[in-house]
């Protein structure tokens, strides 16, 4: 599990410098969405990747990876924006948005690493198809968690599926990086 760490770690500051530099261009503009147009915007990063993976091919050349590091950001982003009060300014110091992602990644880290514990790091034995398949299912059920206002009965809630959301991205992340090493 320390490689997991580690490779974690690694493809987590790839997605966090990336975060600061669109925080550099943008500021905080994504703080206009309201929760559910970022679930969306997750689910328009996911289903374009499941139709390339599908198709085998695609128009637009931003690489399927440059989705995977989007599923990352956006979740995060969806999970602080779902703690801020709704009184909060659009506009927010950029290094105080940097604090609150680096602590989200911490908890998310955090749980992947007892999961990782408890399955055995099966993860890597799985397929990025799979994984894509999974971000789905995790968004769709957040879709339905928003459209029923958070009245649940057993679900582990909103930043949970947002959680895992993110370490299945992580975790293709990784799997592509390793298949493009050994090629």
């Amino acid at each position: 599990m320390e490689r997991t760490s580690g490779q974690f770690d690694n493809v987590m500051g790839r997605c966090r410098n990336l975060f600061a530099h669109k925080m550099q261009d943008y500021g905080t503009a994504w703080r206009i969405l309201r929760p559910t147009s970022l679930t969306d915007q997750l689910l328009i990063k996911a289903r374009r990747i499941r139709s390339i993976q599908e198709n085998g091919k695609q128009e637009v050349d931003d690489p399927v990876s440059g989705e995977f590091i989007g599923l990352v950001n956006y979740s995060i982003l969806a999970i602080i924006q779902r703690r801020l009060p709704s009184n909060t300014p659009i506009e927010l110091p950029i290094q105080e948005v940097l604090e609150w992602y680096d602590k989200e990644t911490t908890a998310t880290k955090n749980l992947m690493m007892k999961k990782n514990h408890d399955y055995g790091e099966v993860w890597r034995d799985m397929r990025v198809s799979s994984m894509t398949d999974l971000i789905l299912m995790k968004l769709l059920r957040i879709r339905q968690i928003e459209d029923n206002e958070e009245q649940t009965l057993v679900s582990e809630g909103i930043d949970a599926n947002y959680r895992d959301i993110i370490n299945y991205a992580i975790f293709a992340l990784i799997k592509l990086e390793e298949e493009n090493n050994s090629l």
